[in-house]
């Protein structure tokens, strides 16, 4: 069974920290790429930041740049999204995804998650 399982979301304080996990199993090996998405209420779901586990390439966009990381842990097939200096914009619902091109374009992703629930307050 293909899936994305993601953890780690929840409410903290502006300025704090959450890591996201990004459990993976039955990926293909075309699907390489991991990417991170998110939703805020009223909003079109926007790409945060993707990951290439072929060659380590990652991307993020400018709102989390210098703020989110991505890393991976390849023996638990696992990525994450450690978030840094949160801001009340940053709520959103979180999800990952997973598919072949490294790119921001949803089209490209072929596995989803179910998402996050990330809350900022003040």
């Amino acid at each position: 069974q293909v899936q994305l399982v993601e953890s780690g979301g929840g409410l903290v304080q502006s300025g704090g920290s959450l890591r996201l996990s990004c459990a993976a199993s039955g990926l293909s090996y075309a699907d390489s790429v991991i990417g991170w998405f998110r939703q805020a209420p009223g909003k079109e779901r926007e790409a945060i930041s993707f990951i290439n586990k072929r060659d380590g390439d990652t991307f993020y966009a400018e709102p989390v740049r210098g703020r989110f990381t991505m890393s991976r842990d390849d023996a638990k097939n696992t990525v994450y999204l450690q978030m840094n200096s949160l801001k009340p914009e940053d709520a959103a619902v979180y999800y990952c995804a997973a598919g072949p091109v490294a790119t921001t374009i949803e089209k490209f992703y072929r596995t989803w998650g179910q998402g996050t629930q990330v809350t900022v307050s003040l």
